[in-house]
């Protein structure tokens, strides 16, 4: 897509309107202060993470048409920090001010069917697929691809959340059941066959309004519980394959038209990549950036935001990201005790089994680099 010829950097002084007040939109905030930008953060959590240390906050349901309208007037331009939010929202506060990225960029990232058929058609592989909408079209799909494989939700699913694993003994009724719970209204899920992989990695490009982009190292993840355990700096993957996963991420970034990040995983095969799935901002697997490169991705998300130029994303260390998931955030005191960790807690006053409560990166830096 080509880059917008009209767009003019916003000064610093300028209004953020963040959507979501989770701990991505609390780091994202926390850079655009650095850079001298004020936030006003958009959510229906009290005293959420971003919030607390935001200029400004209005606490309204996301389907609030007058709260919308009012919240776009407020803001320069509108970004957000997850998916799981109406497009149609996003589009009703794009009639009003700009919103990076665009909320098509949006409609295509929160939902399965659409964004593996998005990698498709830009020729970029993703494990078999079948789109499934009654217990007919499972049995159907289960024969084309066969077992193990994984019955998802197409939209609002995340950590292992609105999943189904179907295994030899699975009874298709039941699964088909179990996940209803968790479907559309339009009763949409999506099948997806089991791979061998080596390992998981992720990728996560900015892009500018003028086309530039810059891409972070890729990372190694592992995930416990379906959920991010640890992302790993650089990915101990041949440069060749690193290089791939990087133009896979621009190219996504490049078709899709996105102004601000792109987070792409993917999994590593005896036969390649394959992108497994996507998210239009800022990622959990890049967090190890605020303390090992040059610019973290939380402000080069801001100046792909607001049209300054991007950062190098250079890394200047190797680090390993923890996750702080439930309880593990009780040992900050242990973590500040180790010269060589960086803690970084979300201000959540109660932690729960599966809560992310803040993470941690642990930092070797690089020695001999060029």
């Amino acid at each position: 897509m080509s880059p917008n010829p009209d767009f003019r950097p916003l000064p610093p002084g300028s209004t953020i309107g963040i959507i979501g007040g989770g701990q991505l939109g609390r780091m994202a905030a926390l850079a655009a202060a650095r850079l001298g930008y004020l936030v006003h953060v958009y959510s229906p959590e009290k005293d959420g993470p971003a919030s607390q240390v935001a200029a400004a906050a209005t606490l309204a349901e996301y389907t609030d048409e007058a709260a919308i309208e009012d919240f776009a007037r407020k803001v320069d331009v509108v970004t957000f920090e997850f998916e799981n939010i109406p497009a149609e929202s996003v589009r009703l506060m794009a009639a009003h001010v700009p919103v990076r990225p665009c909320w098509s960029v949006l409609e295509v990232a929160q939902d399965r069917i659409r964004e593996k058929s998005f990698f498709n058609s830009i020729g970029v592989k993703t494990a078999p697929w079948r789109e499934v909408s009654s217990l007919k079209e499972l049995r159907t799909a289960v024969a084309e691809i066969g077992r193990p494989a994984v019955l998802k939700t197409a939209r609002q699913g995340y950590d292992g959340k609105g999943q189904v694993k179907i295994v030899a003994d699975t009874d298709l009724a039941e699964a088909w059941a179990a996940l209803g719970a968790g479907l559309t209204a339009g009763g949409n899920g999506v099948l997806e066959g089991f791979i061998n992989f080596r390992s998981e990695i992720s990728v996560i490009v900015a892009r500018g309004a003028d086309g530039a982009w810059q891409a972070f190292d890729p990372v190694w993840n592992v995930h416990r519980d379906h959920i991010l355990d640890t992302s790993t700096a650089p990915a101990p993957i041949p440069a060749a394959l690193a290089g791939a996963a990087m133009d896979i991420a621009h190219r996504a970034a490049e078709e899709l038209g996105v102004v601000g990040l792109l987070a792409v995983e993917m999994f590593v095969t005896d036969d390649g990549l394959l992108a497994n799935e996507m998210a239009p901002r800022p990622h959990n697997s890049g967090h190890w950036t605020m303390d090992a490169c040059v610019t973290d991705q939380f402000e080069q998300f801001v100046r792909a935001v607001c049209g300054l130029p991007l950062g190098s994303p250079e890394r200047h260390s190797d680090a390993v990201m923890k996750n702080l998931i439930g309880n593990d955030a009780a040992q900050w005191l242990d973590i500040l005790n180790d010269p060589c960790a960086k803690l970084h807690l979300y201000g959540k006053a109660e932690a729960r089994p599966g809560r992310k409560m803040g993470h941690v990166n642990r930092i070797t830096p690089r020695t001999g680099r060029p």
